[in-house]
């Protein structure tokens, strides 16, 4: 039932404050695990497990959202995630080891998993079926701003105070949105669900799905195939999700009811969200790495930069929801979306070791408007026709692939970067020898200025040739930083005919069919 006046807004910012959080969460830490491992005497394989755990427990709870709120109450559930969560980030904050803090770091990604989904459901059901775009406007600032935000709080939090109140920051945020969750959201008129668990199939998602996530999360950090673990991994992902599938779609009281992707429009609806996934994650990943390890901008610097993207995006949501109730084609929306995006990805390809901030900031401004213009047209298309206990399906589901996505998109990227810029520098080394006339003159000079500077002349020229290689080590990640750019923005360009799959009625129509019903 949709509400109105004060209570729908309270709802509203209640929700979208417990998905800012809970995304924030996912990318916040990253810019502290440095602090992190000297302080709880960590390795560098270790402490990845910090953000691996995260993502594990929240990639294996967001498609049990649903069944999880049928259980024990939508309200209920929402409310003892978010409790859940909050306690987590407090004994984060306390964590004295390693392994201590990877287990909080799972338990709070565990509570964080539902607030995603079911923040989405909640508010699906706040606002009448006409205002569905508007809705899905509102739920993408959380999921544009949120991993966009982290890197730069994390980085201010950890330099002037110290990195446990990365985690503490979350405290009052929780104990206010449990709050008036308890006093202002309803749960939904279906009555609790009651029937055998299926525990075979919630052995059968974490087997799956989690495998697939720490195969990805991990792999190109530990070679792929090279790491015997990763191998079997990949083959429980492999069998665990085949097997997870027929379970399914056979059992009676599924855990994950796939049968809901009957619905045309939400089985595309989640392809384009694993697209859109893919996309916002990959150029969120590779832009903070380029710019802080080629062009020397600091964490906080780089946050800074990327903040008028997620401005704008925060801005232009609401309007692309605007435009859906006023009958513009979401299709036609999604088209200038991927159009926008691609001119995004091209405009930074073309970026050279001398750019600097002004250089970034049109083509970020693009890359707020390109996701907005994606994010919110598909998610209306696909949950548009669902009703009553679907919706939490669907919205469960769509999360998880835009999480799986984002991981596909990261993983992906990672291992080009890595083997693109070995092949780089190989191409490029063949034309440093002692034969080239311009490389002896150039060290000729760089020799002659260190011994000026008081090296002896075996270390100027030592000195000399770590600088040339600095400098084809630097254009080799150059190359490679920019063909990432232009891949990606290709793949964009190369999904656009699968736009035609959405054959179906204009949401105005699935609108009204919601308002006979």
């Amino acid at each position: 039932m949709a509400e109105t006046g004060a209570r729908k807004w309270i709802i509203t910012v209640t929700v979208i404050l417990s998905c800012v959080i809970e995304l924030i969460d996912t990318t916040i830490v990253n810019v502290s695990l440095p602090q992190m491992m000297g302080n709880l005497g960590a390795t560098l394989d270790e402490i990845a497990w910090v953000v691996t755990a995260y993502v594990f427990a929240n990639v294996i709870v967001v498609p049990m959202a649903s069944w999880l709120s049928a259980v024990l109450g939508r309200r209920n559930y929402f409310v003892g995630s978010i409790v859940l969560f909050t306690v987590a980030s407090f004994f984060c904050g306390h964590a004295t080891s390693i392994w201590e803090m990877v287990v909080f770091r799972f338990l709070q990604g565990a509570g964080g998993g539902a607030l995603m989904s079911t923040s989405q459901s909640i508010l699906v059901e706040t606002f009448p079926p006409e205002e569905l775009g508007f809705a899905t406007g509102l739920f993408g600032l959380g999921v544009v701003a949120g991993p966009t935000i982290g890197p730069t709080l994390g980085g201010w939090i950890t330099d002037n105070y110290s990195w446990p109140w990365i985690f503490y920051v979350n405290i009052p945020i929780g104990v206010v949105a449990a709050t008036l969750s308890l006093a202002f959201i309803r749960d939904p008129k279906e009555k609790r669900m009651i029937g055998s668990i299926d525990w075979v199939g919630i052995l059968l998602l974490v087997a799956g799905v989690g495998s697939l996530q720490i195969v990805l999360d991990r792999g190109e950090r530990d070679d792929w195939f090279a790491a015997p673990y990763i191998t079997v991994l990949v083959v429980v992902a492999v069998l665990g999700i085949a097997a997870f599938i027929w379970r399914e779609l056979t059992a009676e009281h599924p855990v994950v009811d796939l049968r809901v992707l009957k619905n045309r429009s939400l089985a595309v609806g989640t392809l384009f969200t694993f697209i859109y996934g893919f996309g916002m994650y990959a150029s969120v990943f590779i832009f903070p790495v380029f710019v802080q390890n080629l062009l020397g901008f600091s964490a906080l610097q780089t946050g800074l930069i990327l903040l008028p993207s997620s401005l704008t995006a925060a801005a232009m949501m609401p309007m692309v929801g605007g435009l859906i109730r006023r009958g513009v084609p979401p299709q036609l929306l999604n088209v200038l979306g991927f159009a926008t995006f691609c001119v995004f990805t091209w405009w930074l390809s073309n970026s050279t070791l001398a750019s600097g901030q002004a250089d970034f900031f049109w083509p970020l401004i693009l890359r707020g408007v390109g996701l907005s213009l994606l994010f919110v047209p598909f998610t209306t298309l696909a949950l548009s026709t669902l009703r009553g206990k679907d919706i939490h399906q669907g919205t469960g589901l769509t999360n998880m692939m835009r999480q799986l996505g984002g991981s596909f998109g990261v993983a992906l990227v990672a291992t080009f970067i890595e083997h693109r810029s070995w092949e780089y520098r190989q191409d490029l080394s063949r034309y440093v020898t002692p034969f080239d006339v311009a490389l002896r003159e150039r060290l000729d000079v760089m020799v002659h200025g260190l011994m000026g500077s008081g090296s002896t002349v075996v270390e100027a020229q030592r000195q000399a040739l770590a600088a040339i290689r600095g400098i084809v080590d630097k254009q080799a990640y150059l190359l490679t930083y920019m063909d990432a750019f232009r891949i990606i923005g290709v793949f964009f360009l190369c999904c656009m005919p699968l736009l035609l799959l959405f054959k179906r009625p204009r949401v105005q129509t699935a609108i009204s069919m919601h308002l006979e019903a």
